[in-house]
C-alpha cells in the first residue's frame, strides 16, 4: 500500500507542476491528493501502522480497552483516525489560521490604500536609483508581507514608473529576487519560514542573526551586476488620479500603521507568552476588527460596507489556504507511512552533509513547490534533543539545518521564475517569458544564492 501512496503522490505532484497545460486549478489537485491519500493509508492500515508505529500503537490500543475484542484492522483503523489525523491536523490548522488571519490584515490594508503610504513618496526619475529603492523596498516589505503580496503591490507601482515592457521586465526580475530573499530571514515573511517557526525549528533572533546577511547578499549582488546597466532617466510617470477609496489620507495612514503593527507584533507575542503563532494573530486581527468597527460606527459610518472586515474577508484568497490545506495533509501520510523517515536515512547515508542536502533542497524548490518540500523535509527530520552532539546536533531547534533550510527553500525558489509565488504571479501580471528569465536572471539568482550558502556558512564557522 505504501508504494500506491507513494506513486499517487508523485503523480499528483506532476499534475500540480503541469497546472497550465491540463488547466486544472492546482488547489483542485491538491485537495483531491491529500484526500485519497488519507484514504488509501485507512484503507492499508492494518499492514502499515504496527510495523511504523509500533510501541506507540500498542500504548494506545491498550489505552483503549473496548479495541480488545476488534481484529486488528480496526485497531489500526482507530489509531489513524483517533492519533495521527488529530495529531496532523491540530499542526496543520495552526499554519491554516495564520495563514487566514495574516491575509486577512493584509486585504483590510489594501483596501484602505494603505500601501499608497509607502508608494506615494517615490519620486526619483533616475533608472538606477529607481532599481535600488524598489529592491529594496521589496526586500523589507516581504519581510512584513508575504512576497506574493509585495510583488503584486511593486508591479502595480513600477507601471507608474516605467511604460516600457521590456524594460519593466529588468525592474521585476530584481523584484521577484528580492521578494524571495526577503522573506526568507524573517518568520513571516514566508510560508516555508511561517512552518519552521510555528512548528519551532526555528526561532526569531536566530533567523535575523544568521539569515538576514546571506539574504541580502543574495540580492545585493544580483541588483549591483543589473543596475551597472542602467544609465540614464525614465520619462515623466503615468498620472493617476482614480482613488479606490474615499478616504482620508489621514485614514490610510492609521490603518497601515495598525495593520503592519500588528504583524511585527505576532513574533513578539510569541516570543513573550510562547504561545503558537496563530493565536498572535487572530488577536491582532480580532483588535483590528473592533477598531474598524467602531470608526465605521462613528465619524466613518456613511462609509461603504467594502471597508468592513466581514466584507473583506471575501476577498482572501482562499483557493490558496486549501492548497496549503491539501498539500500538508499529503505530507502528513508521508511522514504518518515512515516515507520521509526511509528518505531522511537515504541522504544521511549517502551525503551526510546539512550544507549539501539544503543546497540541494533549495535548488529543487525552483521545480517544485517549496511549501510542501518544507513541510516534507520537517517530516524527515524531527527536531532533535538539544543534549544530543555531534550530526545530530545541526536538528535541534535553531541548528544548522534549520537556517539554512528557510534560506534555501526561500531564495532557491528565485533560480526559475516559476520557482516561487511571486516568479509566477510576475509572468501573470507583467507576461514575463521563462525563457528571458532563464537568460537574463537565473544566472545571476544561481550566484547570489550560492554566495549567501557561502556567507552563512561562514557565520556558523565565525559565531558558532
Amino acid at each position: 500500500m505504501i508504494t500506491y501512496i507513494i506513486i499517487l503522490f508523485i503523480i499528483g505532484y506532476l499534475c500540480i507542476a503541469l497546472e497550465h497545460p491540463l488547466k486544472v486549478d492546482k488547489t483542485a489537485t491538491a485537495l483531491t491528493l491529500g484526500m485519497l491519500m488519507w484514504v488509501l493509508y485507512a484503507v492499508g492500515a492494518d499492514t502499515i501502522v504496527p510495523d511504523i508505529a509500533g510501541a506507540k500503537f500498542q500504548q494506545y490500543v491498550s489505552e483503549n480497552p473496548s479495541l480488545y475484542q476488534q481484529g486488528e484492522n480496526k485497531q489500526a483503523l482507530s489509531y489513524v483516525c483517533n492519533v495521527d489525523l488529530v495529531e496532523h491536523l491540530g499542526d496543520i490548522a495552526q499554519t491554516v489560521l495564520f495563514l487566514l488571519g495574516a491575509m486577512t490584515i493584509v486585504e483590510l490594508i489594501d483596501v484602505h490604500d494603505g500601501f499608497t503610504v509607502i508608494t506615494s513618496r517615490i519620486h526619483t526619475r533616475k533608472r538606477r536609483k529607481l532599481l535600488w529603492i524598489m529592491t529594496w523596498l521589496t526586500f523589507f516589505l516581504s519581510a512584513v508581507l508575504d512576497n506574493l503580496t509585495t510583488t503584486i503591490v511593486m508591479l502595480t507601482l513600477l507601471r507608474k514608473f516605467v511604460p516600457h515592457k521590456r524594460e519593466r521586465w529588468i525592474y521585476a526580475g530584481t523584484i521577484i529576487l528580492a521578494a524571495n530573499s526577503g522573506g526568507a530571514w524573517s518568520p513571516i515573511g514566508d510560508v516555508t519560514t511561517i512552518l519552521l517557526w510555528a512548528n519551532g525549528n526555528v526561532t526569531v533572533s536566530a533567523l535575523v542573526k544568521f539569515v538576514l546577511l546571506p539574504s541580502v547578499v543574495s540580492v545585493l549582488l544580483p541588483t549591483l551586476i543589473v543596475s551597472r546597466k542602467l544609465k540614464g532617466r525614465l520619462p515623466e510617470p503615468i498620472k493617476n488620479d482614480v482613488q479606490r477609496s474615499d478616504l482620508r489620507n489621514g485614514d490610510k495612514l492609521f490603518i497601515f500603521i495598525l495593520g503592519v503593527g500588528g504583524l511585527i507584533f505576532v513574533p513578539v507575542f510569541k516570543t513573550i507568552t510562547h504561545l503558537p503563532p496563530f493565536l498572535g494573530i487572530l488577536l491582532v486581527l480580532g483588535v483590528l476588527w473592533v477598531v474598524t468597527e467602531l470608526l465605521y460606527n462613528g465619524r466613518l459610518r456613511k462609509q461603504k460596507q467594502q471597508y468592513r472586515i466581514p466584507k473583506v474577508i471575501s476577498r482572501v484568497d482562499m483557493p490558496s489556504i486549501l492548497f496549503f490545506l491539501g498539500i500538508l495533509m499529503a505530507v502528513a501520510v508521508l511522514q504518518s507511512t515512515g516515507v520521509l523517515a526511509t528518505l531522511a536515512n537515504v541522504l544521511d547515508t549517502h551525503v551526510h552533509d546539512v550544507y549539501i542536502i539544503n543546497t540541494l533542497l533549495g535548488a529543487l524548490s525552483s521545480v517544485i513547490d517549496n511549501v510542501p518540500m518544507v513541510a516534507g523535509v520537517m517530516g524527515m527530520y524531527p527536531i532533535a534533543d538539544p543534549t544530543v552532539s555531534g550530526y545530530a546536533a545541526n536538528f535541534v531547534v535553531d541548528g544548522h539545518f534549520w537556517g539554512l533550510l528557510s534560506y534555501c527553500a526561500g531564495v532557491g525558489g528565485s533560480l526559475l521564475i516559476i520557482g516561487s509565488a511571486s516568479g509566477v504571479i510576475a509572468m501573470g501580471i507583467e507576461k514575463i517569458n521563462f525563457g528571458w528569465y532563464l537568460k537574463k536572471f537565473s544566472g545571476l539568482a544561481l550566484l547570489g544564492y550560492l554566495l549567501g550558502i557561502g556567507i552563512y556558512i561562514l557565520e556558523h564557522w565565525l559565531f558558532g
